[in-house]
């Protein structure tokens, strides 16, 4: 549940991955990175802790896509891959992704009150102490962080409305070959697999 700090970060995203070389452990970027101070966060612990998240997401991304992402990937697809990353990296957002966004969609529900977090929460700390143990602040700054993200990455409209996400030829091809069911990350975006 380390999603808690800002947001999608496209532009710091683009740029931290501009500096990953190839035969470089992620680890080592981040340090470069902060470091140099090469994204344009201020420099403090909020700094480390948002280019820590960072790593953690565009880690995620195939060798394909991370060189798609930083050379030829347009905005759009820019944020269909962070979303992507982020469902990847964390598997309450991949999990609210499919069970939340994907079914209100589905079922043209397509408003998506604060309420759908908090009904959702409950039901995993059910299953995970972890989460149960979460004090109610933490709670409602992982509820604000997940609606930011996913309006910034144009899942979800300013009016809280799920939008339908259309992926280019390009980057459902990445995501077929790769892990195909992935495509239910994305609103109107399915995958009917074996």
């Amino acid at each position: 549940m380390s999603f808690s700090t800002g947001g999608l970060f496209l532009n710091e995203s683009v740029e931290f991955a501009s500096l990953h070389r190839e035969d470089e452990a992620w680890e080592e970027t981040q340090a470069r990175a902060v470091k140099e101070g090469t994204t344009q966060l201020p420099k403090d612990a909020s700094n480390t802790r948002s280019i820590r998240e960072i790593k953690n997401r565009v880690s995620t991304l195939t060798a394909e896509e991370l060189a798609y992402f930083v050379n030829e990937a347009d905005r759009a697809d820019q944020k269909a891959l962070l979303w992507l990353a982020c469902c990847r990296a964390y598997r309450f957002v991949r999990e609210f992704a499919v069970d939340v966004l994907q079914d209100r969609y589905l079922s043209y529900q397509l408003d998506l009150p604060l309420e759908s977090f908090d009904i959702f929460f409950d039901a995993k700390a059910e299953w995970h102490e972890e989460l149960a143990e979460l004090s109610t602040s933490t709670r409602l700054k992982l509820r604000q962080i997940l609606f930011r993200m996913m309006r910034e990455a144009d899942i979800l409209s300013e009016h809280k409305e799920i939008q339908t996400y259309l992926l280019s030829s390009k980057l459902i091809a990445m995501i077929q070959s790769n892990t195909p069911e992935e495509q239910n990350y994305f609103p109107g975006q399915t995958w009917e697999g074996s």
